[in-house]
């Protein structure tokens, strides 16, 4: 069970997870530092650190694949942050008994969705902090191995021990709470986006980069509530669109300093553009109706406002 999972894509980090509720309305200290921890600045963006823009949801009558990702994209942060956030409270205690620093753990909590069941490749890691620095997620790297949490293999990859494992089930069992509290009045709603995002997942994968490798398909334990099997869903989709951006500006002749720096105009437009074009591409295998009735759906769920 995993916790936090991921903050933006690429840019970001999904804060860390942590299990078990307060016993009551008096937080502990561990949930209080975690609270500040989760309070600094981030809302960053699916791509590159920029802020989502939560649009209206206009015509739903025949939404062209590239249209639907952009707004399904924002829909998709609102409702994975609100799980996170809601698993964070439940999380706190049982994750600070690692006593592994926040940014590492943070590092679980992103990854879970591929750890918990295979290693993760260097290249995926190198995709996912592509926007972070380097020396401090290799530090991260080595903390969590020094508590033995993961193991680091000679090519760069990582596996999660039978401690690192606990820790995901953690992770996980925070995320099933929170998601169940969240949205299991809709339950036809969760059962049919669930079916949409399942699709969509497996469709990703022919399109979707190393970011989208590292984290899907999810694992996704036996006995596994429909909300949690649709956090899960919506969270990898993520980083499909993660690789997308990056294709795109890479496309344009960016880096990554180049495109944190590329101010609104013209040329930040063409990379939105084409950032839609290639994250569309999974949802050109669902009609138009389906893709009407995806964001209709993910819309109407309780979220982050």
């Amino acid at each position: 069970m995993l916790r936090n999972f991921q903050h933006p894509p690429g840019s970001g980090r999904l804060r860390s997870f942590i299990a078990s509720r307060p016993a009551s309305n008096t937080r502990s200290p561990a949930t209080a530092q975690v609270t500040r921890y989760l309070q600094r600045p981030s809302k960053q963006g699916p791509c590159d650190g920029r802020p989502v823009h939560y649009c209206a949801v206009d015509d739903l009558t025949a939404i062209a694949p590239d249209r639907c990702a952009a707004l399904v994209a924002p829909q998709i942060e609102r409702l994975t942050f609100a799980v996170i956030h809601a698993a964070i409270q439940r999380a706190g205690p049982r994750v600070m008994a690692y006593r592994v620093p926040l940014d590492a753990v943070d590092i679980v909590g992103q990854l879970r969705t591929g750890l918990a069941a295979r290693p993760v490749s260097a290249a995926g890691l190198a995709a996912i902090y592509r926007y972070r620095d380097a020396a401090q997620i290799r530090r991260n790297l080595d903390a969590l191995a020094s508590a033995g949490i993961i193991d680091q293999a000679g090519d760069g990859a990582i596996r999660a021990t039978d401690a690192g494992r606990a820790l995901l089930a953690v992770m996980y069992e925070c995320d099933a709470e929170a998601a169940a509290e969240l949205w299991s009045a809709p339950r036809e709603t969760v059962a049919g986006l669930n079916e949409l995002a399942g699709r969509l997942v497996v469709a990703a994968a022919a399109s979707g980069g190393d970011a989208y490798a590292a984290v899907a398909p999810p694992y996704e334990p036996p006995g596994a509530s429909p909300e949690l099997l649709l956090h899960h869903r919506l969270a990898v989709l993520r980083y499909h669109r993660a690789d997308a951006h990056a294709a795109a500006w890479q496309a344009a002749g960016h880096t990554v300093d180049t495109i944190r720096g590329l101010a609104d105009g013209p040329q930040r437009e063409r990379i939105e553009a084409e950032t839609n074009r290639r994250a569309g591409l999974p949802y050109a295998t669902l009609s138009a109706a389906e893709r009407s009735r995806l964001l209709t759906g993910l819309t109407g769920l309780p979220g982050e406002p």
